[in-house]
């Protein structure tokens, strides 16, 4: 995909973040995507960077004793990739 179509895409899937910049969820771009490669490569050409993972809850209650529970949410793929402000303008 050339980059035009690509910045399209992403300005049409991404939404505001907190740090000022723009969030894209990896389903939207999975869902709508033709080339997901070259819109992955795009993000990371740009400065996009995964989204920290959130810390799982708490551990105590009904069914926090489980027992693989570690207390850190272990995510393999990222679900959101944060772009800096600036990128989309």
């Amino acid at each position: 995909m050339d980059d035009e179509p690509i910045l399209a895409l992403v300005k049409r899937l991404a939404r505001p973040h907190a740090s000022g910049g723009a969030v894209i969820e990896r389903a939207a771009i999975l869902a709508e995507a033709t080339d997901f490669a070259s819109v992955m490569a795009w993000i990371a050409d740009h400065d996009g960077k995964p989204e920290a993972s959130v810390a799982a809850g708490s551990t105590h209650g009904l069914h926090g004793a489980r027992l693989n529970n570690t207390g850190i949410e272990q995510r393999q793929t990222p679900l959101r990739y944060v772009l800096p402000a600036g990128t989309l303008t």
